[in-house]
């Protein structure tokens, strides 16, 4: 009988030390060497992501807003109380290795038929402490380690967001101030063409047509005026409730005098997997959904509970200050399922399920990482070529309204429709030249971004 007994506890014991496997990450079938497509350098390990945002963004006006937006954001800070509440279920999870503790005590009074009281007490302590010997407090425990790493992997994807989505609408602004600036310019221009047009007209070289569109014209770089303020203030207000404070002016730079670096460093594909915070919360997740599972396992097997009490006791009858007599008790209980309508297996399956469900998550987290990491590059080097294009085609440009009004202004080979055409041509290449500008330092963010950048 007790070689029997030892076979059993021993086939038990082997059954249930797969429950204690810890966490390995597994196989997703994305090959993260090729994550960042063809033709991209990866020969270095270094990368943008592992500057401070303070050292990509030097301007000081930008700083103190993202220290602000770090400060009192409200996303931010639910973030962060999500980092308290999972170190909170951690600690709760290791306390559950102790024993529990509780004192227990009672009196009782009671007479019959008008018979002398009869007075008791017990006044005991007891303390009960569950044996970990199939692994549900552990699993439980990595489990909560998991979810606080998770946690905090989604803190700091709030904090990189925040930061980026910051610098984003900052530099926006300054865009919005460039092409507002050329605007106001090129509405002068055109009212001193105007003012040309009427006093040729009074001398008989102009005509009334030619003075109606040089008024459309101004007028229209007019109403553009109004739109591009209009836009500002959305944008500084808007920044505003993403600082937490109240809608007003933004203090900031010009667009001409960012600086930032002509070579951007990726560095090697795999480094997305430490410093991407949205594919360490998914795998995370992965590993909470694994210790979950071996959980669901575990309940399969039997529960070990040892148990105790000890205090005084007067169970005769007697007067309360008698103090009585020890009262000790020791139980150990073994619980082992047998029937429990399939609850169990079912718990097994939905863990197994979403284990499944975690591991999709986090493949699809790689693919998502790679293709923004391709995304944001693309879109850093097209803006710069298309930047030279811009600069060479606005000297021509100028060159050519300059040109048209002159003639225009002492000859008579050069119409107003000519000058028209010169003049909204340079409009409408400086303002591309400004949101090309500005979608090389969206570029830079976005690459930032998506390396996983945004750290203390």
């Amino acid at each position: 009988m007790k070689q029997i007994i030892i076979l059993c506890s021993t086939t038990l014991l082997l059954a249930g030390c797969h429950i204690y496997k810890p966490y390995s990450r597994p196989e997703t079938g994305v090959e993260t060497d090729l994550l960042y497509g063809p033709g991209v350098a990866t020969e270095d390990t270094v990368s943008i992501a592992t500057l401070p945002w303070t050292e990509l963004f030097t301007d000081s006006n930008l700083q103190s807003l993202i220290r602000e937006g770090l400060e009192n954001n409200t996303d931010l800070g639910i973030a962060r109380l999500r980092v308290e509440e999972a170190e909170a279920t951690l600690l709760s999870s290791r306390l559950a290795y102790l024993p529990t503790l509780s004192l227990n005590p009672q009196g009782q009074i009671s007479s019959y038929d008008g018979a002398k009281a009869d007075k008791t007490y017990n006044i005991a302590a007891s303390a009960s402490w569950e044996i970990d010997l199939f692994g549900r407090l552990t699993n439980a425990k990595r489990g909560a380690r998991a979810a606080l790493e998770g946690s905090h992997a989604y803190r700091q994807a709030v904090q990189t967001q925040l930061i980026a989505t910051i610098a984003n609408s900052y530099y926006n602004l300054l865009m919005l101030d460039c092409q507002l600036d050329i605007s106001e310019r090129t509405a002068e221009s055109w009212a001193e063409i105007l003012r040309t047009y009427e006093a040729k007209k009074a001398v008989g070289e102009a005509t009334e047509a030619a003075v109606a569109q040089a008024k459309a014209s101004k007028l229209n770089t007019e109403a553009s005026v109004l739109t591009l303020w209009k836009q500002i203030r959305a944008q500084e207000n808007s920044l505003s409730v993403l600082l937490g404070r109240i809608p007003g002016h933004i203090e900031r730079s010009t667009l001409e005098a960012q600086q930032f670096p002509d070579t951007l460093a990726v560095g090697v594909p795999l480094q997305l997997l430490d410093c991407r915070p949205d594919v360490r919360q998914a795998e995370a997740a992965l590993a909470q959904a694994f210790y979950n599972t071996n959980a669901a396992r575990s309940a399969f097997y039997p529960s070990i509970t040892l148990s105790g009490s000890a205090g005084w006791t007067n169970n005769n009858g007697a007067a309360i200050v008698n103090p009585g007599n020890w009262l000790l008790s020791a139980i150990g209980s073994l619980t082992q399922p047998l029937f429990n309508r399939g609850q169990n297996i079912a718990n097994l399956r939905i863990a197994k399920a979403r284990q499944e469900e975690a591991l999709l998550s986090f493949r699809q987290s790689l693919l998502k990482a790679g293709n923004e990491v391709n995304d944001a590059l693309a879109q850093w080097q097209t803006a710069r070529l298309r930047l030279d294009i811009d600069q060479k085609q606005i000297e021509a440009l100028r060159s050519a309204a300059d040109n048209t009004a002159k003639l225009m202004e002492f000859s008579q080979s050069s119409s107003y429709l000519e000058v028209l055409s010169a003049r909204q041509n340079l409009l409408q290449a400086e303002l591309t030249e400004a949101n090309d500008r500005f979608d090389k330092i969206q570029g830079v963010i976005n690459l930032y971004h998506a390396l996983g950048g945004g750290a203390e």
